[in-house]
């Protein structure tokens, strides 16, 4: 798995119940740029619309080397490759208990198809990411701790 973008955004300010791989329909433009890690997913959400799943706010860049007279948009919408079934489940939860959805990263898989994780996520209180800040900070010291220790032993 070939790890392109993540959304470190959601980690932080989302609390993350429930993923799923989904695919994405894209131009080959596109494609080519996102082969150069030219994608953003900050700000990006998705939102089912008609029994269909869309991407909003993605941005990917297009390259220098795209032919000038065909620039795609580069925050246009973008259709995710999901089962009916999925869809369904997803629209239920996100209509009944008030979560959304949002895309976590993109990869290119073993088969070199380009994929989206997707999660259902609940929003976080502002004492919830008070909690992730202090834990990220006490583990970091814990890792330079060992760091120093590991150092002392040698």
């Amino acid at each position: 798995m070939n790890i392109i973008a993540r959304n470190k955004k959601a980690f932080f300010d989302y609390e993350i119940l429930e993923t799923l791989e989904a695919g994405i329909c894209l131009l080959g433009s596109e494609v080519k740029a996102l082969r150069k890690a030219r994608v953003n997913l900050k700000d990006s959400f998705i939102k089912i619309i008609r029994s269909e799943a869309f991407l909003f706010g993605m941005h990917i860049s297009y390259l220098e080397t795209t032919n000038p007279y065909y620039k795609p948009n580069e925050t246009r919408d973008r259709k995710l490759l999901l089962h009916k079934k999925q869809i369904d489940k997803l629209f239920g939860k996100v209509g009944l208990e008030g979560l959304s959805i949002v895309p976590l990263k993109i990869y290119f898989n073993q088969k070199n198809k380009a994929k989206v994780q997707i999660a259902l996520v609940k929003g976080k209180n502002l004492y919830d990411k008070r909690q992730s800040i202090k834990k990220k900070i006490l583990d970091r010291e814990i890792a330079a701790n060992l760091k120093n220790y590991n150092k002392g032993l040698s």
